[in-house]
């Protein structure tokens, strides 16, 4: 074959490799709620200053008689439907009002391509004041919904009340944590979830391939994997799936899985803009606490990360449940606690 010939063929292999990189790499675009052609718009939403919509859902007691209001931030692949198995007996007693809502992406709220952890704890901010729930308030972040608590407390810590972090999300790449810390605590993930969460740090513009390609297993509590969850955690699921679902578990990802679960992940794991260290005490006069929980048998969040930051600041009270594993937020018990905690001065 003569070379006349093979330089377009080289040239032809080269634009369809690029042409197939290209969409490899490129997520999709959304499926906007509301749009033609995207999901339908079921849930009340307010609309940002800067044009996105929140999708939020409120209980408990009325905002107008409440003495306490509870800002509720979801985890990962949850929304603002996640039901909490939190007494009415608890909540008239403290006359609570809750107020959730859906993530950037998630579930009935709009995208966010800028989203991080600055952008987050202002939407929180925003939500408050557009629902007029008042000047200050609490919030309790979940699992991966903590990286917000954690905006909030940088960004936002003159209108809280108090903030939990339960069973939080922890940053192998903090400055903060001392080298061997977090090296050990990262080499005990799954090998699968090793390679996500550095993919999702350095390599972000390869995450959308990582977790959509064949190749490799990317999470481990996506693709099925099942020992991420302790003895306790299996029990729970196990009850879980006996209880009839309504639909709602579905909707979370219903826009886009790249704007849902990716991007929250690239945000968490995302180089911050500042490190927890950095974190003064919002309540110097004791007007009000910040509270971490940790199950003591979580094996996908290291107990010994969230006792270190603790630690450090002791005006964050540290909580471990020995017996509990991540799932601790589906048993009664454990709530009844952490809001007696969080709210009793």
């Amino acid at each position: 074959m003569s070379t006349a010939m093979l330089v377009p063929i080289a040239v032809a292999f080269t634009v369809g490799l690029l042409g197939y990189a290209y969409q490899a790499l490129k997520p999709p675009p959304p499926k906007i709620c509301g749009s033609p052609g995207g999901p339908p718009v079921t849930s009340p939403r307010v609309k940002l200053s800067d044009g996105r919509h929140l999708a939020y859902r409120e209980t408990g007691v009325s905002k107008e008689v409440a003495k306490h209001k509870i800002i509720i931030i979801h985890g990962f692949d949850s929304s603002k439907d996640l039901h909490l198995p939190i007494s009415q007996e608890l909540i008239e007693e403290f006359k609570i009002y809750f107020l959730f809502f859906d993530r950037p992406g998630y579930g009935e709220s709009d995208p966010d391509p800028s989203r991080s952890v600055k952008s987050e704890a202002y939407d929180v901010q925003e939500l408050a004041d557009k629902l007029q729930i008042g000047p200050k308030f609490y919030v309790i972040g979940i699992s991966m919904g903590a990286y917000p608590v954690y905006g909030c407390l940088k960004h936002i810590k003159d209108r809280l009340s108090g903030a939990a972090l339960v069973v939080p999300f922890v940053h192998y790449w903090w400055p903060c944590l001392p080298a061997n810390l977090s090296t050990e605590s990262f080499k005990r993930l799954p090998l699968q979830d090793q390679m996500t969460f550095r993919v999702a740090h350095y390599t972000p513009w390869l995450f959308y391939w990582w977790m959509t390609q064949k190749w490799f297993p990317s999470l481990s509590i996506l693709s099925g994997n099942m020992a991420v969850f302790c003895p306790q955690d299996m029990e729970i699921l196990a009850k879980l799936s006996e209880s009839p679902s309504d639909g709602q578990d579905s909707k979370s990802q219903q826009q886009s899985v790249y704007e849902s679960l990716h991007r929250d992940i690239m945000t968490g794991y995302a180089k911050w803009e500042f490190d927890p260290m950095d974190l003064s005490n919002p309540f110097p006069q004791n007007e009000g606490s910040v509270h971490i929980w940790q199950g003591g048998e979580d094996r996908i969040i290291p107990s010994r990360i969230n006792r270190y930051i603790s630690e450090k600041l002791p005006w964050i009270q540290y909580h471990e449940i020995p017996e509990a594993g991540h799932l601790l937020i589906f048993e009664s018990k454990h709530w009844e606690t952490i809001l007696r905690a969080l709210l009793h001065r």
